[in-house]
This record gives structure tokens, sequence and C-alpha cells, in this order.
């Protein structure tokens, strides 16, 4: 007698479903707490000193070259008038608005004295603002211009991507030293004891205009910095100015 073999179907196999490991994010130290400090600090600052300033702008809105000017037609710019709700304080007044202006400037200078010693001791300046001769190849500016046109704006090494270092090291070893000179130079309590600084700026009207010159160019910094922030993730940029670290 011959057996005979039924064979049972085979059932198709179910796929086996693998899950993807999880990457997790690794929390990045990304600001020292200097850094973090001086950032509210002059922020405080400036906005103190930017608002009390566009009041005194308002006492005399003409800007001149020289030692001297005082009418319309000497000037190379007439500035408008500011409304009350973008001064401090909230009204004309000169001699409140210098008082102001003079509170401001202290805090604006010793913490940008405080934030040169810290970045001298921790070498945050030159070890991540400070660039290299290889970054201002035209082929390496050319692709950090592009990938902020992307608003791709990982440096992929580093803190900073090139422009972001040309940028910071400009504010802060140009527009910030210059702002609190050209202050101390129209200052009229300071300004017998930096006749030479007036001098070699060319007098002080001269220096009255690099003054505002250099405290618009701030602002468009500010500007720019808070549209880029608004880019790249607002809540865990400003997390990180806090804490000090970026998820």
């Amino acid at each position: 007698m011959t057996g005979t073999t039924i064979d049972t179907p085979l059932r198709d196999e179910e796929p086996t479903i693998t899950a993807e490991p999880s990457v997790a994010v690794t929390p990045a130290k990304r600001h020292r707490v200097s850094t973090r400090i001086w950032h509210w600090v002059n922020l405080f600052a400036v906005v103190m000193l930017f608002m009390s300033g566009l009041n005194i702008s308002n006492a005399h809105r003409y800007l001149y070259w020289g030692d001297w000017g005082f009418s319309p037609e000497q000037a190379w710019l007439a500035v408008p008038r500011f409304p009350g709700w973008a001064t401090i304080p909230g009204h004309y007044s000169l001699a409140e608005a210098r008082d102001w202006h003079l509170l401001g400037a202290w805090i604006f200078g010793v913490a940008l004295l405080f934030m040169w010693l810290a970045m001298l001791v921790n070498r945050h300046f030159s070890r991540d603002i400070a660039t290299s001769r290889k970054e201002w190849r035209w082929p390496n500016v050319r692709n950090d211009i592009v990938q902020h046109l992307r608003l791709n704006f990982d440096s992929g090494v580093g803190k900073y991507n090139f422009l972001q270092k040309v940028t910071y090291g400009l504010v802060l070893g140009v527009i910030l030293p210059l702002l609190v000179f050209t202050g101390m130079g129209i200052s009229p309590g300071l300004e017998p004891s930096f006749s030479w600084m007036i001098d070699a700026m060319g007098g002080r009207q001269s220096v009255r205009s690099i003054h505002f010159i250099t405290s618009w160019a701030l602002f468009a910094f500010f500007v720019l910095h808070v549209a880029l922030v608004l880019l790249s993730g607002p809540i865990r940029q400003i997390r990180s100015m806090i804490t000090g670290v970026l998820r």
C-alpha cells in the first residue's frame, strides 16, 4: 500500500517589522556662564541706551562733519523726530534722557569689559570667533552664504559658522568699543579728557555722527540677530542662552 502524502499549503510568511533604533539627541554645551550673563545684561543696557539716545537725538536732529555745526544747511543728515513710545522717558526731556543714557552707559561699558576679560581667559574669542585663513577662501565663503540663503545655519564644526564669526567679531571688536569711546568723546563731563580722540576723528561733530552711525549699525545687527533666531528655532535658541545647553 502506497502512502499518499498530502502537502499542506504554506502560509505566506509575515514580514518582520524591525523598529528602527531611536537616535538620541545629545545635548550640546553651547554658551558659557559668562556669555549668558553678558548677553542678557547687554540686551538690557542696549535697549536703555538706544531709547534714551533717540530722546537725546530729538534735541537737535541734524548731524554734521567736522568741529562744529548748527544750521540745517550744514548737515549731512536730518534725523526724523522720534515718537514718545520709542524713547526713554516717554516724553521729551533732554536732562532725564541723559541721566538714563549715563546709567545705561555704565552698565554697557562695565559689561563689555567683563565680557572681553572673560573671553581672553576662557579663550572663547580665539577658539570660537576668530577666523582662520582657510575660512576666508572664496569657496568656503560662497558655501556659507548659500547655506544661509537655504536657512541652514548649522556650522557642522565648532559653535559658529563663518558669517557668524565675522559678524560677532565686528560687533564685539569694532562696533561696541567704538560706541563706548565715541560716547565718552561727546559726553559733556568727559569730553575734555578725550580731546585727543575728538581731534583724531575729525572734530566733535564727526564723533557725534560716528556714534549715530554705529548705534544704528548695532540696531541693524539686533534686527538681523532676532530674525535668524526666529528662523532657526526660537525656543531652543533662547533656552540655550538661558541654560547654556542646545537641545
